[in-house]
């Protein structure tokens, strides 16, 4: 494997096209796609109109005329059909720690005689910081019960309410057995709540034949919805009546204009929705979303695949520095990032950004490089390990300014 072969592979990529679809600055190879998603060109041209036409001509009447009101359930129903959901079970709203809120509160009191939730010591740390949130707030007898993944179905017992995991390890790229895990809490009789924020984008996810209760994920990394886009929430059908939000804003309610001084819930997934939704936020969403539905997910998983194999098999060129795969090797196990662990992982990471190789950093001593198939090419994964191996041996990252922490890793 050559530079030269990289560039034949890019040639014969059946995604390649997608590249121009996204702003791609010339001389930087970007591998942080799976914590912001690369701009889309469309989203530009897309604010702007809302700006100006929507908004600046449009003023309030475009709640009604650009249909502004129905953007939580017109991009959910978009949502629902990269993650296995069907119309009417999922809305963008909020964020994802407040929709995990959400959905954890209704589904503890949906088994009051449930106090516990189990989750698992390596799940993304806010996750674990809602859900202690939640229970501080309840008091009594609900806990949060964090155990090793190796634990989680013999930690299954009549006291569990909701098994709440994050599908894809951030730190690893590692995946749990959605549907195995599921049956498995479904058998104690308790509900699964899964965070799809690495996953929508990364990998397939089928909801409904996973047989999964509730859901939540993030719109700003594989979606390319931007920094801090709305999140969003899977209720499945069979839930959505018995489920209360504990936000029970105006915008859940089933005449939000109604103006009633008692609250009824709207039906079915509408009454998770809180507060007015954010329609420049929505706006660039529904861009990233509308790109993604028409693209042939299999081939963009075979290309993350590829990708990663890629990247993990440069790095084992390298030699005599400390570095190591902390991901699976195995593509099947494998999302669509890889780490690396070095002593130095931050200040490496930090040399490397500043040679044009955007990644991340991740306590204590990981970098991640993320391959978002719709714009990463294989030349791209050649060019970053090359210059990877270049901070090491030059000793780049040991310069002092190196060692300050910036306030974003």
């Amino acid at each position: 494997m050559d530079r030269d072969a990289c560039v034949e592979l890019d040639r014969q990529d059946p995604l390649a096209q997608w590249r121009d679809v996204f702003e791609c600055p010339e001389g930087v190879v970007y591998l942080d796609g799976n914590s912001l998603g690369a701009l889309p060109k469309a989203t530009a041209q897309r604010l702007d109109h809302v700006v100006r036409e929507e908004w600046g001509t449009g003023l309030i009447r475009s709640w009604n005329t650009a249909h502004w009101i129905d953007a939580p359930s017109r991009i959910g129903d978009k949502i629902a059909r990269l993650i296995g959901a069907e119309p009417g079970e999922v809305v963008a709203t909020d964020s994802t720690s407040v929709n995990l809120f959400k959905l954890l509160a209704a589904a503890a009191k949906l088994h009051a005689g449930r106090p516990t939730i189990l989750t698992e010591a390596q799940n993304f740390p806010t996750d674990l910081y809602i859900a202690k949130g939640l229970v501080d707030l309840l008091g009594g007898a609900h806990a949060v019960r964090v155990v090793e993944r190796a634990d989680l179905e013999r930690a299954l017992d009549d006291r569990v309410a909701v098994l709440a995991l994050t599908h894809v390890d951030y730190a690893s790229g590692s995946f749990h057995d959605m549907p195995r895990l599921t049956d498995a809490a479904h058998r104690r009789g308790a509900l699964a709540l899964w965070d799809l924020s690495h996953s929508a984008g990364a990998l397939p996810v089928d909801l409904n034949a996973s047989q999964a209760d509730l859901a939540v994920g993030c719109g700003y990394k594989y979606l390319n919805g931007g920094p801090g886009a709305p999140a969003y929430l899977f209720v499945a059908r069979r839930w959505q009546e018995a489920l209360r939000s504990p936000l029970t804003g105006w915008m859940g309610h089933a005449d939000p204009f109604g103006f009633e001084a008692r609250y009824r819930p709207a039906p079915g997934v509408r009454r998770q929705v809180a507060g007015t939704p954010p329609i420049l936020a929505m706006a660039a969403l529904e861009v990233g979303v509308d790109l993604w539905l028409q693209v042939d997910l299999p081939a963009a998983r075979r290309k993350s695949q590829a990708l990663g194999d890629l990247f993990i098999r440069l790095v084992d060129t390298i030699d005599g520095f400390d570095l190591e795969i902390a991901s699976p090797r195995d593509a099947a196990l494998r999302a669509s990032h890889v780490a690396v662990r070095h002593p130095q992982a931050y200040r490496v990471m930090r040399a490397l950004i500043d040679e044009g190789v955007i990644g991340d950093f991740r306590t204590p001593d990981l970098m991640r490089f993320g391959f978002a198939a719709l714009y990463t090419r294989y030349v791209d994964i050649w060019d970053a390990v090359r210059r990877l191996d270049h901070v090491l041996r030059s000793q780049a990252w040991a310069r002092p300014e190196y060692a300050r922490k910036l306030a974003v890793t």
